[in-house]
């Protein structure tokens, strides 16, 4: 006999799918309305979390660093001892990380304080070379209405310097005592932050596997197991992308700023040391960093000595050759699968949101956003059953690694459950 009662279940799916709809509406408008607010919110809560933004990004750019030491450990230490060689790699990575520090203060600091000062006496210098150039210049002393004018200049100094100092130098130095005071209680609460991020480090490279764990067991907690191991996978590839590409460029400007350092030595530049470090710090963005890092550099031995900057900037271009052509593809390779079209535009787009951690970042991150829109383009292809476009692409655009998110065969595809999407 036919059971004429309806079937509840479409319909309380619908009123669901509606009652989500409607909710995810109202807090997008409320996101959208009070944006202010919310941004005021992520700001604060980013303020309190700052200490462990700062610990996570310690311990995973140490992480290499604590893999190699734990694992060199291992030959030597018997495995029953292993929280031993889990202490011992980690207080190494953490001195490691601290001598670095120590050795690159111990070197730019003595070198910058020396630099300024050269260049504040050579400047001063300079300038008095060009008043005397100019009292001599017969153009300046025929030209009556510019000798009026210093007159009248050093005139209105000299009868309204009382007046100067009540209305400018005063507020002026309030305002450079208030900045100061702001300035140091920056500087205190980043250095609280710092010293507890590497508490925070500390913690997370003795823990790495744990967590690593912990978020695999919550994973397939949440999402059924295909699911989860495509999320798994997209993680790794997003982790490949980030360690690969960051750690690669940092090893890549140190060997540029080793070798600016030798340049400087060898033409005999100004500065050597302080404008080895600026070009080194600026290479680590993409794309634009060797033009950043050349412009104060430059400037910097200009004001000593101008005809050393114009063979500094001939020297930089062929150091910024040499580390396009054959540094950097050795130590990187083509670790995000990006064009230059779509390198730009990462910069770009993400140095615009965050500014320089956006320039160093964007590249690796937005490899991985691209990464996801290959993988849905090609599962619509095969799901739509024009999988052969993707073919016919390749056959006319060539190299699959090319600029298009579609470049990884059908049998590459994961395998994805077309209910469920």
């Amino acid at each position: 006999m036919m059971d004429k009662k309806p079937h509840i279940k479409p319909y309380l799916y619908g009123m669901l799918a509606g009652f989500g709809a409607i909710s995810l509406s109202i807090i997008f408008f409320f996101l959208i309305y009070r944006f202010d607010g919310f941004g005021d919110a992520i700001s604060t809560l980013t303020g309190i979390l700052m200490p462990f933004i700062y610990g996570a990004v310690i311990a995973y750019l140490l992480k290499p660093v604590c893999n190699t030491i734990e694992s060199f450990l291992r030959r030597f230490i018997p495995e029953k001892m292993h929280g031993l060689v889990n202490v011992l790699s980690v207080t190494l990575t953490i001195l490691f990380g601290l001598l670095l520090i120590y050795a690159l203060c111990m070197m730019i600091i003595p070198q910058l304080i020396t630099s300024v000062t050269t260049l504040y006496y050579t400047a001063q210098r300079n300038l008095a070379k060009f008043v005397q150039w100019a009292n001599h210049v017969e153009f300046i002393e025929n030209n009556q209405q510019i000798m009026d004018m210093l007159n009248s200049a050093y005139a209105t100094i000299s009868t309204n310097i009382d007046d100067l100092i009540k209305t400018r130098l005063l507020p002026s130095m309030q305002n450079i005592v208030s900045g100061a005071a702001v300035g140091v209680l920056n500087v205190v609460t980043m250095a609280k932050n710092l010293i507890i991020g590497i508490i925070v480090a500390v913690y997370m490279l003795a823990s790495r596997k744990r967590f690593v764990q912990q978020a695999k067991l919550v994973l397939y907690s949440i999402f059924k197991p295909r699911w989860a191991e495509l999320i798994k996978e997209e993680v790794k590839y997003a982790d490949k992308m980030f360690g690969g590409f960051i750690n690669g460029k940092i090893m890549d400007s140190a060997i540029i700023g080793v070798l600016c350092y030798i340049g400087c030595l060898i033409f005999k530049f100004p500065s050597a040391l302080l404008v080895s470090v600026i070009i080194g710090v600026t290479n680590v963005i993409p794309f634009f960093g060797p033009f950043i890092g050349a412009v104060p550099a430059t400037l910097l031995i200009l004001i000593q000595n101008p005809i050393k900057a114009l063979w500094f900037v001939l020297f930089v271009l062929v150091l910024q050759q040499l580390d396009g052509n054959v540094i950097g593809p050795k130590i990187l390779g083509n670790t995000t699968g990006l064009s230059s079209f779509w390198v730009l535009f990462a910069i770009l787009l993400f140095g615009g949101l965050w500014g320089f951690v956006g320039m160093i970042v964007g590249v690796p991150l937005f490899a991985v956003i691209y990464d996801v829109i290959k993988k849905l383009v090609i599962h619509g292809l095969k799901h739509n059953k024009e999988i052969d476009l993707l073919q016919t692409y390749h056959d006319s655009f060539g190299d699959p690694e090319d600029d298009v998110p579609v470049e990884t065969s059908a049998s590459e595809a994961p395998p994805v459950e077309t209910n469920n999407l």
